[in-house]
């Protein structure tokens, strides 16, 4: 009887401006695999992609950073509080930017969730030679992909006591555990352990303010929507738009809306929510190695 390989994986810290930024790494068969950089979302970590890295991680290399402030990185103090690092989506990017050029990464397919669309749509900009192909899989960069709560979310502002409660509420276990099982079409098909784990984070000292400035910032995001665009229609880079179509933030019109910049994208869409990757791993990872192989 044979089995399919599984990745082994290696768990470093890499220092990036001071930091120490924690990675998972796929050790694949080849040394020059193909490189797939996975950006998580909130209110996530590396570890959203674990199961990834072990079905696809023995083909290609898959590197999955934890930003500062989420999961095994660390959590630096708030510029807004007299820190010293700005918990902005800018300074995210900055600190990937880093994370990419300490590893020597040149080329690569970059996977975007969630806050990994803003933080990889800075990347690109900045760096559009960084990059080989997109995997978008419900991140954002469009008005109409945007759910009347997301707009309600991004209309926070700080110096509201009820903006800043609103956003401690998402940060809470019955929130956390919703994102994961709403919009899913078999609930028992998305183990407890992503959202026990993100909540175990959120619930550790000095956590909570880096994710408040985070949400006040959301906006800077929509704001820089037409930029990204145009990126994707000047670049035209290859496309892979994977979506839960029942995402409770950016549902289905949001992936449909990709393909006006980017016509010739490949687009999928699963019946499931906002992590897709949670129940449909069995579809989600053959399309993402075709697109890979393609590439």
């Amino acid at each position: 009887m044979t089995f399919p390989l599984v990745a082994r994986t290696a768990h470093r810290h890499l220092d990036v401006a001071g930091l120490r930024i924690f990675y998972r790494e796929s050790l694949p068969e080849s040394a020059d695999a193909p490189v797939l950089l996975l950006l998580h979302g909130f209110p996530s970590a590396s570890h959203q992609y674990r199961r990834l890295i072990d079905a696809l991680g023995a083909r290609y290399r898959l590197i999955a950073p934890d930003y500062p402030g989420f999961g095994h990185s660390d959590v630096p103090a708030p510029a807004s509080t007299g820190g010293a690092f700005d918990y902005t989506f800018e300074g995210l990017a900055d600190v990937m930017e880093g994370f990419v050029e300490a590893l020597g990464l040149d080329r690569f397919v970059m996977y975007m969730f969630d806050f990994g669309a803003p933080v990889g749509f800075r990347l690109a900009q900045r760096h559009p030679e960084w990059i080989a192909g997109l995997i978008v899989q419900n991140g954002n960069a469009y008005e109409e992909g945007l759910s009347p709560g997301a707009r309600d979310f991004i209309a926070l502002r700080p110096g509201d006591p009820e903006a800043e409660k609103a956003v401690r509420d998402l940060l809470t276990l019955p929130s956390t555990r919703g994102q994961y099982e709403g919009g899913t079409s078999d609930p028992a098909l998305v183990a407890p352990d992503g959202w026990t784990l993100d909540q175990h984070f959120l619930d550790l000292p000095g956590r909570t303010r880096p994710q408040i400035d985070l949400a006040f910032d959301y906006h800077s995001n929509v704001e820089s929507y037409p930029a990204w665009q145009a990126w994707l229609r000047e670049h035209t880079p290859p496309t892979l738009i994977l979506w839960g179509r029942d995402d409770m933030f950016f549902p289905e019109p949001g992936a449909r809306a990709y393909l006006r910049d980017v016509p010739g994208a490949e687009l999928h869409l699963y019946d499931t929510g906002h992590f897709a990757l949670e129940e449909k791993l069995p579809e989600i990872a053959p399309a993402i190695a075709d697109f890979l192989d393609r590439l």
